[in-house]
């Protein structure tokens, strides 16, 4: 390692002739790694550490190089520390910064490694971080799916296939669905910290090291479960950032998909829910108009991290082994995504916290469109021994009649039920209530009123 005494690059005693200046511009990448200057500082505390472990480097050179990493962490935290394009990245600027504070010592803190190796490492432990914080938000969502469902367990609403009214459904049911789409984003992003778990400080650029490290040692104290295997692999491996930005996309989907029912819940057409002002926005022209714009802006955000998973995904498609410039483009991909759910995930716990259902309007939708017919069906075959398939054909029957007739099924008479099955009692219309057609539905995972009790019960648990 030369002292960078004239002001160069690190490699400016091989690389003769200067790079244009538009050139130098597009290789820096400073702007976005400089994120990581923690987790850059810490990898290199501890590989410090363990060369002097190793009797690499002496007791005195490695005080000197650790005091000097924890100045420039303080000076960045407090923001007196000057970046600089001219070196690049965050890994040369901090040891530039080392050789102006300790001198010619500064030059062993790279021994046995190299930015392939550590820019992972780096990437690696900011990734660690990311997640916890993506699921401490996703849980405030469950949180707050969990009170507003608690508060609507016996408010009754269409359930939709097609956005056609399908079964009456408890609103909380409807909620419960997307906390467990939450819950799976949890769980992803969880086994994406078990996948990431491997340490690839110590591959170097991409055979290894002749010095005699101890991959084992740093692996222990930066947290991680063991080495990677191969030295190749490691340095050209991505997979883990495609897994994170994957994650973000599901994740920024289920948003999308809620986002995209409560705008068309709460328009004229459905008038289901009602949005706090907190939560919409005005026209510039409509005096009258609220209009639900944080919602379109999440359903608008989920496009933007599609699009970064598949960048990350064509930037890798044609790589071969092991490391290349295109990899670079990594940080600033991972580094977006994350900040685009964690944003949405905030205005999405706001507008949980802001939305109130139209009861009256739920219940009213709820007891037109022939919303129990099912119950019928299911009343033909558990009290008269019908087959299905010939009940669900005289239900037909039977909702034909009542749509020429203009009628609901409950409006029609006994008399007209017995039209199509001389069977029925007066049993039938008992069924066909909305209330007793949502508390029948008690197998497990259904809407029944009792169902939905425990499930909340059981969440609340899993979330405290």
């Amino acid at each position: 390692m030369v002292k960078n005494k004239n002001n160069r690059t690190i490699w400016g005693n091989r690389i003769k002739n200067k790079n244009s200046s538009f050139f130098q511009k597009i290789s820096t990448s400073i702007d976005i790694d400089k994120r990581l200057y923690e987790e850059d500082i810490t990898g290199s505390i501890v590989h410090t550490e363990m060369l002097f472990k190793q009797r690499i480097i002496s007791f005195k050179t490695k005080n000197k190089i650790i005091y000097g990493l924890n100045k420039i962490k303080k000076e960045i935290s407090n923001k007196k520390f000057e970046f600089s394009k001219k070196y690049e990245d965050i890994h040369m600027n901090i040891e530039k910064r080392l050789f102006e504070i300790i001198g010619e010592e500064a030059g062993f803190v790279h021994t046995g490694r190299s930015r392939n190796d550590q820019v992972i490492t780096d990437l690696k432990i900011w990734m660690r971080s990311a997640i916890i914080d993506i699921n401490s938000n996703i849980d405030r969502i469950i949180k707050s799916s969990l009170k507003l469902a608690e508060k609507n367990i016996y408010t009754v609403m269409p359930g939709f296939t097609h956005l056609k009214n399908a079964q009456p459904i408890s609103f909380a049911h409807y909620l419960m669905a997307y906390v467990e789409m939450f819950y799976r984003d949890k769980n992803r992003f969880k086994n994406s910290l078990e996948i990431l778990n491997e340490n690839p400080l110590g591959v170097a650029a991409l055979a290894g090291t002749s010095f005699n490290i101890d991959r084992n040692y740093t692996t222990k104290k930066l947290g991680f479960k063991k080495p990677t295997n191969n030295s190749i692999d490691t340095v050209s491996d991505r997979d883990f950032v495609l897994d994170f930005l994957y994650n973000i996309s599901v994740c920024s989907m289920h948003i999308s998909r809620i986002s995209e029912e409560l705008i068309i819940w709460n328009s004229e057409g459905f008038n289901l829910i009602n949005l706090s002002d907190k939560v919409v926005t005005g026209s510039s022209i409509m005096p009258q108009k609220k209009n639900p714009d944080y919602l379109e802006f999440l359903r608008g955000k989920s496009g933007s991290t599609f699009g970064n998973l598949i960048s990350m995904l064509t930037i890798l498609k044609g790589l071969p082994l092991s490391y290349f410039k295109d990899l670079q483009d990594d940080k600033e991909i991972v580094f977006k995504s994350k900040d685009t759910l964690i944003n949405s995930l905030k205005i999405f716990d706001q507008i949980l916290k802001n939305l109130y259902p139209n009861k009256k309007r739920m219940l009213q939708l709820a007891s037109s469109g022939y919303i129990t017919a099912t119950d019928l069906a299911d009343h033909l075959v558990k009290q008269h021994s019908m087959p299905f398939r010939k009940a669900y054909q005289k239900t037909t029957a039977i909702v034909n009649f009542a749509e020429k007739k203009n009628k609901q099924l409950n409006e029609l008479t006994l008399d007209e039920f017995r039209k199509f099955e001389p069977k029925l009692t007066n049993d039938v219309f008992y069924v066909l209530n909305l209330e007793y057609s949502i508390k029948s539905k008690k197998s497990y995972g259904g809407t029944s009123f009792d169902n939905v009790k425990k499930m909340i019960l059981k969440y609340k648990r899993h979330n405290d």
